[in-house]
């Protein structure tokens, strides 16, 4: 093993490699560790010069590495039955949420919380076990107990531990956030000049409302008490803050206490607040004009005023292209097959600004081919659920919600001469799809910035991402049904998973975005260690381009054929740096 220096136009950067041979004899390298570059190695030097500092560093992986190439002789006896009750396999998957974790330093703000209510429990060893289970293994609290038993650090606490740490963790949640906040800007630049903001709800399978558990309309559609959840994201996709209110609260009044929160305690007054059209109350963007905050908005096509609703329905005049002055006549995108083949990948807008209600904003439109063909895409699947509908069972059709495909059936109840019809006779309502097809292809925004059209749309795309985290806390955390009663242990669960989604969203960007959401996740759970001796321990997974790119981004291997327990010690340092 040897140091090899790489230079470039800004850095110098510094690897441990390894010289192997291949089969034809030549000689070739192999990165064993990226040590860092100049700048990240002058912060954890503690002034040594960047060369000093990586010969030591080489030096000492080179003892390591010569002891994991040491062979390893395991013993078994055929005759011989394992021990009872003894545990052979064990999780290490959870060892990359780890580092994250301590790199956010998440265990010295439960060290000043434990400090100040002076309890006896690890509340670091209970919070970073119910964060990786979330993620791993998301279950009950009770069962998050035993499934945590899972990981080859066992938790060192009771159940009644977590039912003491939860209403503390409730009561700190402003804290927690805050601080979070302040350890992260030192882990990962965070773009903290646009905000996105949304708000969901998650449902209690009970009747009973009390509380912060309350009927409200149901973003899935349960006759179940609900909670929301408003949530800030950064620029970067990182969720910033979130709050719990009552689930029958109106969501356009969420934004601006929570908002006033991030301007106090993150310190952070300017920057640019982006929401779908169900938060984009006049009162919010109002509040959003001042103090030289900005925001973008999605706009409504259809509840805009008739004169400006026209206008954007207009294809005939006033499109435009990015970097162009040329206008654009586009109603033939609409029919005209080489058309549309020839510009699939542009984006056209037109934009002006308006005043509504005292607030100068202005009004981009947006149109592109391909959100007109999935548009399309979209309502015909749709109204082939409607016909099937007519087809097969028309008792089910009903009084139909806004994207209900029932909202195509049109249904006839009275006889020619008006009388009232025994029957009802069901058909597909042509004028609605001619209505809605209108609208193919457009988009809309209103802000009150005044940089680029192409500026704008780009930053208003990323929106989708707050939308996909909370898909992520539903779906992969399983974090609703909620079971819990209590409101401060409604709120603490929350918290949990709220630390659970940044540190898995942590987890992305340090493996480039590359992969899934379920790939991830699901590869974690699979990546075992398998007691082999009372010294060492081997792989029980299998190694793919994921489990390569979790060790290279990480700078630990646990996929060598045996590892003995004193690297798995040093590993387990290594993540809680």
């Amino acid at each position: 093993m040897r140091l090899k220096i790489n230079k470039s136009k800004n850095t110098i950067n510094y690897y441990a490699i390894i010289d192997t041979k291949t089969k034809d004899g030549k000689r070739s390298t192999k990165v064993y560790k990226r040590l860092g570059n100049e700048q990240e190695i002058a912060k954890i030097s503690n002034g040594m010069p960047p060369i000093e500092w990586a010969q030591k560093q080489v030096a000492e992986l080179k003892k390591i590495y010569k002891e994991e190439k040491l062979p390893v002789i395991i013993k078994k006896d055929p005759s011989k039955i394992i021990e009872k009750n003894m545990q052979y396999s064990f999780n290490i998957g959870y060892l990359f949420l780890q580092d994250i974790y301590y790199k956010l330093g998440i265990n010295n703000i439960c060290k000043d919380i434990s400090d100040k209510h002076q309890f006896k429990f690890d509340l670091n060893d209970i919070l970073s076990k119910l964060i990786y289970s979330r993620v791993i293994f998301p279950a009950s609290k009770l069962k998050t107990l035993e499934l945590s038993k899972k990981f080859l650090e066992q938790p060192n606490f009771d159940y009644q531990h977590i039912e003491r740490a939860l209403p503390i963790i409730c009561e700190e949640i402003d804290f927690i956030q805050s601080e979070l906040y302040k350890s992260s800007c030192k882990y990962m630049e965070r773009n903290n000049n646009v905000l996105y903001y949304d708000c969901t709800n998650y449902y209690f399978e009970i009747e009973q409302e009390d509380g912060l558990k309350q009927y409200g309309p149901s973003k899935e559609h349960r006759p179940n008490p609900i909670v929301q959840m408003g949530l800030f994201m950064d620029g970067n996709g990182i969720p910033l803050a979130f709050d719990i209110t009552p689930g029958n609260t109106n969501e356009q009044t969420t934004l601006k206490p929570l908002e006033e929160k991030i301007i106090k305690d993150f310190k952070n007054a300017n920057f640019v607040v982006c929401t779908d059209a169900g938060l984009a109350s006049i009162a919010n963007r109002k509040f959003n004009n001042t103090n030289n905050r900005k925001f973008i908005t999605t706009q409504s096509i259809k509840k805009l005023k008739t004169h400006l609703k026209d206008d954007a329905l207009d294809l005939t005049k006033g499109w435009h292209l990015p970097n162009e002055k040329k206008t654009y006549d586009i109603s033939k995108l609409r029919t005209d097959e080489k058309l549309i083949e020839q510009y699939k990948d542009k984006t056209f807008y037109k934009e002006r600004w308006i005043n509504e209600n005292g607030l100068e904003q202005k009004l981009i439109v947006t149109f592109s081919v391909k959100y007109q063909e999935y548009q399309k895409h979209i309502r015909e699947c749709q109204i082939n659920r409607a016909k099937k509908l007519i087809e097969t069972n028309p008792k089910k059709i009903g009084k139909a919600k806004q994207n209900d495909p029932k909202r195509f059936i049109k249904t006839i109840n009275i006889t020619k001469d008006g009388k009232v019809a025994e029957s009802s006779k069901y058909s597909i309502d042509q004028s609605i799809i001619d209505e809605e097809a209108k609208y193919d292809g457009l988009y809309a925004v209103c802000t009150n910035l005044e940089d680029s059209v192409e500026d704008i749309v780009k930053v208003n795309h990323r929106r989708w991402e707050i939308e996909e985290s909370f898909r992520i806390m539903k779906s992969e955390f399983k974090s609703r049904p909620v079971f819990h009663s209590k409101d401060e242990m409604i709120k603490a669960h929350f918290v949990i998973c709220f630390l659970a989604l940044i540190i898995y969203r942590y987890l992305e960007k340090r493996l480039d975005e590359k992969y899934t959401v379920s790939e991830i996740i699901d590869k974690l759970k699979e990546m075992e260690l398998k007691l082999e001796n009372d010294d060492s321990y081997a792989p029980n997974y299998t190694r793919t381009d994921l489990t390569d790119d979790l060790h290279d981004k990480f700078g630990f291997r646990t996929d060598f054929e045996v590892i003995s327990k004193k690297n798995i010690k040093k590993i387990l340092k290594q993540t809680k740096k």
